[in-house]
C-alpha cells in the first residue's frame, strides 16, 4: 500500500465507525471469543491496534496490562493513553521469548502482502506466547453474507445513501490487492495457523472467522525449516 493509498485508507477507517460504535462491537466479539474465562493480569497486546479501540474493549472488561502495536503513527496517534502505545511490525515483534499472555489481532494481517509474511506473523506469536498463552484472531472470511456486502459496496447510489458503507468500499479499494489475495486462500491461511496454535475455538459467521489457538510445544516449524 503506497503512502497516499494508506492515508486514504486511514481516513476512510477513521469514518467507517465512531471510536464508541468500534469499541463496542469488540467487547461483544471478546465475549464471544471466551473473555470471561482470560485473567485479568493477563499481559495483553492487540496487533494492528488502528486507533485503540480494541484496548479501550478490553480495559472495560478489567484488563490493564495493555499495549498496543500498530504500524500507523497516525492512529496510534488517536489510541487511548491507558495502554503503552508501540509503532512496530505483526513480522517482528519488538518483544521477548514467552513474554506475553494474549496477542489479540482484529483485522489486521489481511493487510499483509504475502501468505509468507502471514505465516511470519503466526510464527511471531508463537515466540512470543508463553507456553499457556492464547492468540486471538479475528479476520475477514468469503461467506455468502460478505459476498452480499461486497455487492452492495459496488453500488455507487448505496454508497451515497449510506457514508459508513461508502468508507467501507473506500477501505476494501486502499487493500483491494492483498485483501483480494486473503480471501482467495483460506484453507492455506487456516492451515499454516494450526501449524503454531492448537486451536482452542474456530468459527466463521458474518464474514469473518474468529480464531483462539494456543501455542503448539515442540513441533512448531522454525523459520529455517517450514515442514512440521
Amino acid at each position: 500500500m503506497s503512502a497516499s493509498t494508506a492515508t486514504d485508507w486511514e481516513a476512510a477507517y477513521l469514518r467507517f465507525e465512531t471510536p464508541e460504535e468500534e469499541a463496542r462491537k469488540f467487547r461483544q466479539r471478546l465475549e464471544r471469543l471466551g473473555q470471561r474465562a482470560w485473567a485479568r493480569e493477563s499481559c495483553v497486546v492487540e496487533i494492528c491496534s488502528g486507533r485503540g479501540s480494541g484496548l479501550r474493549a478490553l480495559a472495560e472488561l478489567g484488563f490493564s496490562h495493555l499495549e498496543g502495536l500498530d504500524l500507523s503513527l497516525e492512529l496510534l496517534h488517536h489510541a487511548p493513553n491507558s495502554a503503552r502505545q508501540i509503532r512496530g511490525d505483526c513480522r517482528r515483534l519488538p518483544f521477548p521469548d514467552a513474554s506475553r499472555d494474549i496477542l489479540i489481532v482484529q483485522g489486521g494481517l489481511h493487510h499483509l502482502a504475502s501468505l509468507d509474511d502471514v505465516v511470519d506473523s503466526f510464527r511471531e506469536a508463537h515466540r512470543v506466547l508463553r507456553p499457556s498463552g492464547r492468540f486471538v484472531l479475528v479476520e475477514p472470511w468469503r461467506t455468502s453474507f460478505l459476498d452480499f456486502v461486497h455487492f452492495c459496496c459496488e453500488r455507487r447510489w448505496l454508497r451515497r445513501c449510506w457514508p459508513k458503507l461508502d468508507a467501507l468500499a473506500c477501505m476494501i479499494d486502499g487493500e483491494r490487492e492483498t485483501y483480494t489475495r486473503w480471501l482467495a486462500q483460506p484453507d492455506a491461511i487456516q492451515a499454516a495457523a494450526e501449524r503454531f496454535f492448537n486451536s482452542e475455538r474456530s468459527e466463521v459467521r458474518w464474514g469473518k472467522w474468529l480464531f483462539v489457538g494456543h501455542p503448539r510445544r515442540n513441533d512448531a516449524p522454525t523459520k529455517e525449516g517450514e515442514t512440521p
